[in-house]
Protein backbone atom coordinates (compact mmCIF):
# COMPACT_ATOMS: atom_id res chain seq x y z
CA UNK A 1 0.00 0.00 0.00
CA UNK A 2 1.32 3.46 -0.88
CA UNK A 3 1.45 5.89 2.03
CA UNK A 4 0.11 9.35 1.21
CA UNK A 5 0.59 12.63 3.10
CA UNK A 6 -0.87 15.99 2.03
CA UNK A 7 0.94 19.26 2.80
CA UNK A 8 -0.39 22.47 1.22
CA UNK A 9 0.54 22.38 -2.50
CA UNK A 10 2.33 19.00 -2.42
CA UNK A 11 1.09 15.46 -1.95
CA UNK A 12 3.84 13.10 -0.78
CA UNK A 13 3.86 9.37 -1.47
CA UNK A 14 6.17 6.60 -0.27
CA UNK A 15 7.05 3.58 -2.45
CA UNK A 16 5.59 0.23 -1.59
CA UNK A 17 7.95 -2.26 0.03
CA UNK A 18 6.13 -5.18 -1.54
CA UNK A 19 8.77 -7.61 -2.84
CA UNK A 20 6.35 -10.19 -4.20
CA UNK A 21 5.01 -8.06 -7.09
CA UNK A 22 5.88 -9.35 -10.50
CA UNK A 23 5.77 -6.02 -12.32
CA UNK A 24 4.34 -5.18 -15.71
CA UNK A 25 5.20 -6.95 -18.96
CA UNK A 26 8.38 -5.61 -20.59
CA UNK A 27 9.23 -6.29 -24.22
CA UNK A 28 13.01 -6.18 -24.39
CA UNK A 29 13.50 -4.64 -27.81
CA UNK A 30 13.68 -1.12 -29.15
CA UNK A 31 10.38 0.31 -30.35
CA UNK A 32 10.91 2.24 -33.55
CA UNK A 33 9.79 5.85 -33.54
CA UNK A 34 10.34 5.94 -37.30
CA UNK A 35 9.50 3.10 -39.67
CA UNK A 36 8.12 -0.08 -38.09
CA UNK A 37 10.39 -3.08 -37.87
CA UNK A 38 9.38 -6.75 -37.88
CA UNK A 39 8.80 -7.98 -34.33
CA UNK A 40 8.73 -11.74 -34.88
CA UNK A 41 11.53 -12.49 -32.44
CA UNK A 42 10.86 -10.26 -29.46
CA UNK A 43 11.64 -11.32 -25.92
CA UNK A 44 8.95 -10.76 -23.29
CA UNK A 45 9.67 -10.51 -19.58
CA UNK A 46 8.36 -8.64 -16.53
CA UNK A 47 9.72 -5.32 -15.33
CA UNK A 48 9.22 -3.47 -12.04
CA UNK A 49 9.29 0.30 -12.36
CA UNK A 50 10.21 0.46 -8.65
CA UNK A 51 13.37 -1.52 -9.41
CA UNK A 52 14.13 0.57 -12.51
CA UNK A 53 13.48 4.02 -11.04
CA UNK A 54 14.23 3.69 -7.31
CA UNK A 55 17.78 3.05 -6.15
CA UNK A 56 17.21 3.46 -2.39
CA UNK A 57 13.61 2.66 -1.39
CA UNK A 58 14.07 3.64 2.27
CA UNK A 59 15.17 7.16 1.26
CA UNK A 60 12.79 7.65 -1.67
CA UNK A 61 9.44 9.38 -1.82
CA UNK A 62 7.09 10.60 -4.53
CA UNK A 63 5.64 14.09 -4.75
CA UNK A 64 3.19 15.59 -7.21
CA UNK A 65 4.07 18.94 -8.83
CA UNK A 66 1.70 21.83 -8.29
CA UNK A 67 2.39 24.97 -10.29
CA UNK A 68 4.33 26.20 -13.29
CA UNK A 69 7.67 27.44 -11.90
CA UNK A 70 9.67 24.53 -13.40
CA UNK A 71 7.99 24.03 -16.80
CA UNK A 72 11.16 24.84 -18.78
CA UNK A 73 12.90 21.96 -16.97
CA UNK A 74 10.09 19.62 -18.05
CA UNK A 75 8.25 19.58 -14.71
CA UNK A 76 4.60 20.28 -15.42
CA UNK A 77 1.61 20.66 -13.13
CA UNK A 78 0.51 17.20 -11.82
CA UNK A 79 3.73 15.41 -12.83
CA UNK A 80 4.88 12.84 -10.28
CA UNK A 81 8.46 13.30 -9.07
CA UNK A 82 10.66 10.56 -7.64
CA UNK A 83 12.85 12.11 -4.96
CA UNK A 84 15.83 10.50 -3.22
CA UNK A 85 16.73 11.89 0.23
CA UNK A 86 20.06 10.00 0.32
CA UNK A 87 21.63 11.93 -2.58
CA UNK A 88 23.96 14.82 -1.85
CA UNK A 89 22.71 18.23 -3.00
CA UNK A 90 24.87 19.50 -5.86
CA UNK A 91 25.00 22.54 -8.12
CA UNK A 92 22.41 22.33 -10.92
CA UNK A 93 20.42 19.44 -9.41
CA UNK A 94 16.65 19.78 -9.02
CA UNK A 95 15.63 19.54 -5.38
CA UNK A 96 12.50 19.45 -3.25
CA UNK A 97 13.09 22.03 -0.53
CA UNK A 98 11.31 23.35 2.53
CA UNK A 99 11.79 27.10 2.96
CA UNK A 100 10.10 29.26 5.58
CA UNK A 101 7.20 26.88 6.10
CA UNK A 102 6.52 26.02 2.43
CA UNK A 103 7.62 23.28 0.06
CA UNK A 104 9.03 24.09 -3.35
CA UNK A 105 10.86 22.32 -6.16
CA UNK A 106 13.67 24.30 -7.81
CA UNK A 107 17.09 23.93 -9.39
CA UNK A 108 19.95 24.37 -6.91
CA UNK A 109 22.48 27.04 -7.82
CA UNK A 110 25.47 26.87 -5.51
CA UNK A 111 27.53 30.01 -6.14
CA UNK A 112 30.35 31.77 -4.34
CA UNK A 113 27.82 34.31 -3.01
CA UNK A 114 25.53 31.60 -1.60
CA UNK A 115 22.77 29.16 -2.51
CA UNK A 116 19.96 30.10 -4.87
CA UNK A 117 16.74 28.26 -5.73
CA UNK A 118 16.37 28.82 -9.46
CA UNK A 119 12.97 28.44 -11.11
CA UNK A 120 12.83 27.22 -14.71
CA UNK A 121 10.22 29.71 -15.87
CA UNK A 122 11.04 33.34 -16.65
CA UNK A 123 7.83 34.47 -14.88
CA UNK A 124 9.37 33.50 -11.51
CA UNK A 125 12.34 35.02 -9.68
CA UNK A 126 15.24 33.12 -8.09
CA UNK A 127 15.23 32.78 -4.31
CA UNK A 128 18.47 33.55 -2.47
CA UNK A 129 18.89 31.48 0.68
CA UNK A 130 20.08 33.52 3.66
CA UNK A 131 20.80 32.76 7.30
CA UNK A 132 17.36 34.15 8.16
CA UNK A 133 15.60 31.46 6.12
CA UNK A 134 14.36 28.23 7.69
CA UNK A 135 15.72 26.04 4.87
CA UNK A 136 15.94 22.26 4.39
CA UNK A 137 16.68 20.26 1.24
CA UNK A 138 14.34 17.26 1.45
CA UNK A 139 15.80 15.39 -1.50
CA UNK A 140 17.02 15.37 -5.08
CA UNK A 141 14.65 14.68 -7.99
CA UNK A 142 15.81 11.57 -9.86
CA UNK A 143 12.89 10.91 -12.23
CA UNK A 144 9.71 12.49 -13.52
CA UNK A 145 6.60 10.45 -14.32
CA UNK A 146 4.23 12.09 -16.79
CA UNK A 147 0.83 11.18 -18.14
CA UNK A 148 0.46 11.40 -21.91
Amino acid sequence: MIKQKQHQDFTFYSPENNTDTTGAIFIDMGISAGFPSPADDFKQQRISLDKELIKNAEATFFVRVSGQSMVDAGLDDNDLLIVDKSLEPEHNKIAVCFIDGEFTVKRLKIETDGIWLQPENSNYKPIKITEENNFIIWGIVTNIIKKV
